[in-house]
């Protein structure tokens, strides 16, 4: 039997994102990294710390068409996902890009046509679905009964080099919008439920953003199955360390609650890191015995074996690449990535109106 052709996936973006995919795809032996792509030092930076001589680009239409890659791997600002996904799609390139897939609905889904035009893969960097943990943890959420209370929140203090990415992520989507499709999409796994209607509020606290663009928010969103989601997202170097983790969901049958001490207490809000470590699980049941006390104690699933960031981006690659491989469905994927960015785009809207949205 013949191997199969190594796959040859150009970096876009060397940050924090594509910095760990980069290192992802070293570990592969059926992938290779053909160039790196950055407008400023990082390309430079990112074949250091991989001890390589990848060729560095600093236009991406350039390195497209020089490198001939077979992927695309997409860790750039938010505001040009759409537009590159679309150019590696039209050079017969599958792509992996980050959340979100665009900064409008339409936009996403000119995407994912043009996916499907192309015969391409197209998958989202939705880091938590690969996350076992936070797998079980939505696993547990789904055993209370219905209707579900979510509760979520992620809040960064932000300073030094992270203030200045948060700034520029910020010229192109808010807090609530960036992050919140993450958790969203958590809600909408849990409850497989559609969402019904959105509010949330949000305020600018501090001058150096674009008019009009709140570093924070929070938001509530209904489901048609009665399920409720509450959301909070800031940045910042004057936001609160105090609560900046709660993942905790309530339904009919008990709670069940990711619970980070370590991460909640370390101070360390905007490392990255500390956004998907759980440590444990709390599982909480509700049921009373003829004497109205609990019959069971509640359970602590311990989670210290989890992987870190770096595996967790590996895993992600390790599933996009078998994606291509087996040439898998990913349609429901890709709808569900629209639907998070439908419901995050909406709050948007409904502070900026100062009203529910609807769907």
């Amino acid at each position: 039997m013949v191997a199969e052709a190594r796959l040859r996936v150009l970096i876009v973006g060397c940050g924090n994102m594509g910095r760990s995919h980069a290192q992802a795809y070293q570990q592969m032996p059926d992938c290779e990294i053909c160039g790196l792509v950055a407008r400023g030092d990082s390309k430079q930076q990112l074949n250091a710390l991989l001890e390589s001589e990848y060729p560095l680009f600093d236009d991406f239409e350039q390195a497209l068409c020089i490198t001939q890659p077979d992927a695309v791997c997409l860790s750039t600002w938010p505001d040009t996902h759409e537009a590159y996904a679309l150019a590696a799609l039209a050079a017969g390139c599958h792509v992996f890009l980050e959340k979100p897939l665009a900064t409008s609905v339409a936009g996403a889904e000119r995407v994912v046509e043009a996916a499907k035009q192309a015969g391409r893969q197209v998958v989202v960097g939705y880091i938590l679905r690969h996350h076992p943990s936070w797998q079980q943890f939505i696993a547990l959420a789904q055993g209370l009964g219905k209707p579900l209370v979510m509760r979520m929140n992620l809040n960064q203090q932000s300073v030094g080099d992270m203030w200045t990415v948060h700034r520029h992520l910020m010229d192109s989507l808010s807090p609530i919008v960036d992050c919140g499709v993450h958790y969203l999409d958590v809600m909408c796994q849990m409850t497989q439920a559609n969402p019904v209607s959105v509010s949330a509020i949000g305020a600018r606290l501090t001058e150096v953003l674009p008019t009009g663009r709140m570093n924070y928010g929070q938001l509530q969103v209904r489901f048609d199955d009665g399920s409720v989601g509450w959301y909070e997202a800031g940045w910042g170097p004057m936001i609160s360390e105090t609560a900046f983790f709660v993942k905790d969901v309530i339904g009919p049958k008990g709670a069940v609650s990711i619970v980070a001490r370590q991460a909640a207490g370390s101070g360390q809000s905007a490392n990255v890191d500390s956004h998907t470590r759980t440590e444990s699980l709390r599982l909480h049941l509700a049921e009373l015995d003829a004497d109205q006390q609990f019959i069971h104690e509640d359970r602590w699933i311990d989670c210290q074996d989890e992987p870190d960031h770096l595996e967790l981006c590996l895993r992600e690659q390790v599933f996009f690449i078998a994606a291509i491989r087996s040439r898998q469905d990913l349609s429901q994927h890709l709808t569900d990535a629209i639907n998070s960015l439908r419901i995050v785009l909406a709050a948007e809207e409904s502070i900026q109106s100062q009203r529910t949205v609807n769907f």
